[in-house]
């Protein structure tokens, strides 16, 4: 038997101690709660997303009553980005969440499903994404996506 050690570098920042753009992306993806929908788990999540370029997109989660119909801000946000940027690295993703009138105080990862759609973006233009995990107390930043999804499922896996 072989045991192999996963571990993940995680920075953790006060709002005051980030960069500019950071703080920015932040502010762009806490815009985006009051425009979520989320009538079924009154949980609103914003994303905002940095190009290489300098443009943001952010979005919010969009909840259906058929659910899995709906879809999670991080992906709206990901997805309107690389449509109207189809050749332009990701950056930066930043994501807040917010439930019961106030920003939650630890960080919010994402869900698996997002997870491997910021994957599939880093690795298609072969750039380390940086994530931003926003709460009040303390904001999580992540050098990359395989930080979050380190035993990921890729293209390669499929020539195998």
């Amino acid at each position: 038997m072989r045991n192999r050690i996963i571990e993940t570098s995680v920075n953790i920042y006060t709002f005051d101690e980030l960069n500019s753009s950071q703080q920015q992306l932040i502010r762009k993806a806490k815009e985006q709660v009051i425009k979520a929908y989320a009538p079924y788990s009154d949980f609103h999540v914003g994303a905002a997303v940095e190009l290489e370029n300098g443009e943001i997109f952010a979005g919010s989660n969009q909840e259906n009553s058929a659910y899995p119909s709906g879809l999670c801000a991080e992906r709206v946000a990901m997805f309107f980005a690389n449509a109207q940027f189809p050749d332009i690295p990701v950056k930066a993703i930043a994501i807040v969440a917010f439930t019961n009138g106030s920003f939650l105080e630890e960080p919010i990862t994402p869900c698996g499903s997002c997870r491997q759609v910021l994957l599939e973006t880093e690795i298609r233009f072969e750039k380390d994404i940086t994530i931003l995990l926003y709460g009040t107390k303390e904001i999580f930043q992540i050098k990359n996506v395989r930080q979050l999804l380190p035993l990921c499922f890729e293209k390669i896996s499929l020539n195998k």
